[in-house]
Order: structure tokens, then sequence, then C-alpha cells
């Protein structure tokens, strides 16, 4: 009973907290540009504290981290490191400068929009804000998941009630105050997040008698076939090391393709706070993410209470969403309460970038000039803040019946939509930024065939090879092919319109004339 008052009381404050910075910065989302990029004006903080809490939500600390931990024991932390340094140092200094710039001189707001305007194709602007309407709104409907567990163990609530909350919150702050006050809630949520890891991290260990005696008991760990090796789960790399980087690859790599990932390098406010805002989103990801998945390393040393919560089944098989709730049961009132907290406030700010990135999309990049061909700035606000309801209403109904029903086939489709956006968009993106030789043709043959892979991984996944049944796996093969497909089709295709090319990469070259006196030389002349 009090740890359900103190979890209460914590989420009380906290709701209150964000719809007010909602409504105190509604004045600063009047028009499509500041309420969808913040008038690409936001500070370095800012950007990196939201990138990373974009990045980070229920998903990883309650269903990766107890998966990825269960399976690769402490070599799950590689992924944390990852997408540190894979997917927040370098998307930074590789994608950050020439993002910003491109994108301001296209006069961009969206990916899809990048891709009309870059290529020179409304046709590919279409194709792409399809791809987004299509697997965003699952994956938006998966960040539910991850606190159906949390919230029963906490308050002993129906699950149908939790989603209610989350929506209706992120429905008033985001469709009142935009990117903006998404940014301010995602640095004070993502305070909270790294202040809760750090915490878990520390609990953890003191639970099971330190840092040594915590890592000797999993050496001794020797619950499945993957532990016939004495101390796999502590080795190097662990018991499956190429499924391992599978992971690494989807998950790291992954961010640099992703619109609601990328839209962060969009809203910066200028070129000097790209080398601020990559070190504080590669430190915060160290700590979230890295200690993330070092917290579900340990989750085979509470397989007794798993088993007692009924998460293990009599072949041995875990329920993955159900580790990390069955650690934390063990944890006094307060510090269950802080990982609500955690938890709800990692979702609300993924949450709100989503929704942002599809009913931004929707409007801008498919609405707009095609079904509607007039649309004046104010009316794209409206249709932009009607879409985000609609899509906050539609994910929740799915993951609602995905919870009622045990359906299977949306659990897939989320588990794929990652690897099908980040297969589609990231090279196409990553090339247009860099060289002028990427067509049109290379961009469609990326968006096809990584949509197709990833969908006909659903319906015939035994027909693939054996290393590609795996989702992540397929997902990051969609990822590194495409950086092949782009470049190969480009080169055997027709070549793009040079002048309209010039035209996108002259914003990396400014003409700067300087004032030169006369000077006689030595002979005179």
């Amino acid at each position: 009973m009090q740890q359900q008052f103190i979890s209460l009381i914590l989420l009380l404050l906290f709701f209150a907290v964000t719809v007010f910075i909602g409504l105190y910065f509604r004045k600063r989302a009047s028009s499509v540009n500041d309420f969808v990029l913040g008038g690409r004006n936001v500070g370095p903080w800012l950007s990196a504290f939201s990138y990373g809490a974009t990045y980070f939500s229920a998903v990883v600390f309650v269903g990766y981290a107890g998966q990825f931990g269960w399976r690769f024991g402490t070599a799950a932390v590689w992924i944390g490191l990852g997408n540190a340094f894979i997917g927040s140092l370098m998307a930074w200094f590789i994608l950050g400068r020439r993002t910003r710039i491109m994108t301001n001189h296209l006069e961009s707001a969206t990916m899809p929009e990048f891709f009309g305007s870059r290529y020179i194709s409304p046709a590919l602007k279409i194709g792409a804000s399809a791809i987004a309407f299509i697997f965003l709104i699952p994956y938006t409907a998966s960040l539910y998941n991850g606190l159906s567990r949390l919230f029963s163990m906490a308050f002993n609530v129906d699950f149908v009630y939790c989603i209610i909350a989350m929506a209706a919150l992120t429905a008033v702050y985001v469709v009142a105050g935009g990117y903006f006050a998404s940014a301010v809630n995602d640095f004070i949520q993502g305070m909270i997040t790294l202040g809760g890891v750090v915490t878990v991290v520390a609990v953890v260990l003191r639970d099971n008698g330190g840092f040594t005696s915590a890592m000797q008991s999993l050496a001794r760990v020797s619950a499945d076939e993957a532990a016939t090796v004495p101390g796999v789960f502590t080795s190097f790399f662990g018991p499956d090391p190429i499924s391992l980087l599978g992971v690494v690859i989807l998950t790291s790599l992954g961010a640099w393709g992703l619109p609601q990932m990328v839209a962060r390098f969009y809203s910066i406010r200028s070129e000097k706070q790209i080398t601020k805002g990559a070190i504080i989103s590669t430190v915060f990801a160290v700590f979230i993410a890295g200690g993330s998945y070092f917290i579900g390393s340990f989750g085979r040393l509470y397989t007794d209470e798993l088993t007692d919560a009924g998460a293990v089944a009599a072949n041995g098989g875990v329920i993955f969403d159900a580790i990390i709730p069955t650690v934390l049961s063990r944890f006094p009132d307060v510090i269950i309460g802080l990982v609500i907290l955690l938890v709800f406030a990692a979702s609300i700010s993924t949450l709100s970038s989503l929704v942002i990135a599809s009913a931004s999309t929707l409007t801008l990049d498919f609405l707009k000039g095609h079904i509607i061909k007039k649309m004046s700035d104010k009316k794209q606000l409206l249709f932009i803040r009607a879409l985000i309801v609609v899509f906050i209403a539609v994910s929740s109904v799915i993951a609602i019946i995905q919870y009622s029903g045990g359906i299977t086939f949306i659990a897939q489709l989320m588990g794929v939509s990652w690897g099908a956006l980040a297969g589609s968009f990231l090279a196409p993106f990553l090339y247009g930024l860099y060289w002028k030789r990427a067509s049109r043709l290379s961009v469609w043959c990326c968006f096809i065939f990584s949509t197709a892979l990833m969908t006909l991984n659903i319906f015939f996944r035994g027909s693939f090879p054996a290393l590609l049944q795996s989702p992540i796996n397929a997902g990051a093969f969609t990822m590194l092919a495409g950086l092949v497909i782009v470049p190969l089709v480009s080169m055997i295709s027709k070549a793009p319109d040079k002048t309209a090319v010039e035209h996108c990469f002259s914003c990396y070259e400014k003409t700067v004339s300087v004032k030169v006196s006369d000077a006689l030389g030595d002979n005179g002349s």
C-alpha cells in the first residue's frame, strides 16, 4: 500500500509538471516551423536530451534489456555501448551538421520532404511518407507494452487504464506546445531516467553482494544449452556473438534512419552546437543504454523469483518482459516508485516524438499539395494537431487489442517496424547528404527491398535462412544491404540532373568576396 502511494504521488507530480510545460510553451508553437522544429532554434542540451529520450523507451529498459541480458549475459552491455558510440556520437558527427544545413537549405521539415527535394521526386516523398505512416504506428503502439507488467506489479490495475493515462497526457502537452514543449519535457524526463537507471544499477549490485560477487554468481549459471561453457554469461562476447552483432547493428546504426531521431538535427540552433550535443548525447546513452543492459544481464540470478511469478515455462522458456519487473519487485518501495516514473517518462518522451513525426509527415508530405491543394500555414498546423490526437488514439487501440486479445500478428509487425524504417531510409538519407551521384532509382530500390524483406519475414519467416529468421538480424541485413544497393544502382542508372543536384549541395559551399588593394610589382607593372 505504501509503495502504491509513493508511486502515485510521483506520477501525479510528473503529470502536473508535464502538462504545465505544454501549456506554458503553447505560444512558441504558433506556426508549422515552430510546432514541428521548434523554430530551428533549440540549444545543445535540449537537443541532446531529446535525442536520447527519443532513442530509449520502455521497450529498451523492460523488453530489450530483459531479453538480451538473458540471452547474452554481461556481453549485452556491448549493445548499450554501440548505441552510445555508433547510434549517438557517430550519428551526431556524421549526420548532424550536414542534416541541419541541407534541410534548412531545402526547407524540409520531415525526412520524406527531404527525399522529395533532394532527389527531385514528389513520388519519392509520397512513398517515404507511406512507409513512415505504415511502420511508425505499430512502433508507437509497442511503447505501451513495456508498461503493462510494471503497472500491474505497482498498482494492480488493468493495463487499459495505463494506456489511456499515457495517451491523454501525451496528447495534452504535445498538441499544446509542439516540439519545443516536447524537448523541454524530454530534458526533464531524461534526467529522471538517468537518475533512475543509476539507482537501479546500484541496488541490483547490492542485492547480489556487490559487483565481484554478482559476476561470480553469474559465471556459475548453467541454466540451458547456451551455458555449456563455464562462465559464458560473463565472457567478452557472450554465448552468441553473431546474434549480438546483429542487435548492435540494428539498434545502433538503425537510429541513423529513423525519422523521429534524425528530426533532432533539423532543429538544433547552430553548427557550433553540434559538438556539444554529440558529447552530451553520448554520455547520456552510455549511462542509460549501458546501464539498462547491464541490469538485464543479471536476470538469470533471479530464476526462482521468475518461476514463482509464472514467467518461466515448463520447457525453460522465459517471458522476457517479465524479467526486469520481477527483479524490481524485490526493491524498496521508493525505488519501485522511481522505476515506475522512469519507465513512464521514457515511454512518454519517445511517444511524443513519434506522434509529431507521424502527424507532420502525413500532413506535409501526403495531404499538402496532393489531397488538399492549398493549405495555409494555419490549416497545416490544425491538421498536424488533429492527426496527433488520431495517431495517439489509433496506437492506443492497437495496444489494447493486442493486450486483450493476445494477437501475435501485431507484435510481429511491431518487431519488424524498426528494421523496415531504418532499412528503407538510412542509406538514401546518408548518401543524399554526401554523394551527388545518388539516384532516385536507387532510393526506390532501397525502399522496396527493405519493406518487402521485412514484411515477408512476418509471414514466411520459416523459409528464410536460419540467420535471417530473426527479425533483428533481418533488420540489420536490410540496413547493410541498403548501403550497397544505393551506390550500386546509382552507378548503373541515369545520373541525376546536375543543375538540381548542385543547387542542393550549394549550401555546403558559399562564395565569399573580399576587397583587395592594387599593389605595384617589382617591375612597376
